[in-house]
């Protein structure tokens, strides 16, 4: 006859098993969400565009960001962390990003928004690359679940330039 710590270990090791077993089932599930999340930025203004004392050219600009990021959402999305990001090359880097806006989507009845705003981080170039730059805004996301793995992506809105002299 077996003893109670053999029948405890047994129990507790199918319990632990059947919880890893949906816990697994729960991540799977959640690939066939099918996403198509819509985002649209607009640079309404630059606010000021200039050569700081150190050699390195600084932009301030006014955006409009809305996004409609319900899709993300399912029964087993914790939270989406999105932010925006300026992209341009230069000589030196064939890729520079420089994030602008950053925030944190705790549900789906926030993941429609539309947001008047100035860069909350600031915009600068190591050097003065800047000056007539095309650069593409591009809103980054990352859906943390609450079981399974974090998964990123984007979209890149392309059409973007600076102006060729300092204000």
């Amino acid at each position: 006859m077996h003893s109670f710590g053999y029948r405890a270990n047994a129990l507790l090791t199918f319990a632990i098993t059947i919880l890893a077993l949906m816990c697994a089932m729960a991540s799977v599930s959640d690939n066939f969400n099918s996403q198509s999340p819509t985002s649209e930025v607009q640079v309404l203004n630059i606010n000021w565009f200039q050569k700081k004392p150190d050699g390195d050219d600084e932009v301030s600009l006014t955006l409009n960001i809305s996004s409609n990021l319900e899709s993300l959402f399912t029964w087993n999305t914790k939270q989406v962390f999105v932010f925006l990001a300026a992209e341009y090359g230069t000589p030196k880097n064939a890729l520079n990003q420089v994030s602008l806006w950053d925030g944190i989507i705790p549900s789906k009845e926030h993941a429609k928004f539309w947001i008047h705003t100035t860069n909350k981080y600031r915009f600068i170039d190591q050097g003065s690359n800047l000056r007539g730059r095309k650069f593409n805004l591009t809103l980054h996301w990352h859906v943390m679940p609450k079981t399974g793995k974090m998964f990123a992506d984007k979209i890149v809105m392309s059409g973007f330039r600076l102006p060729d002299a300092y204000r």
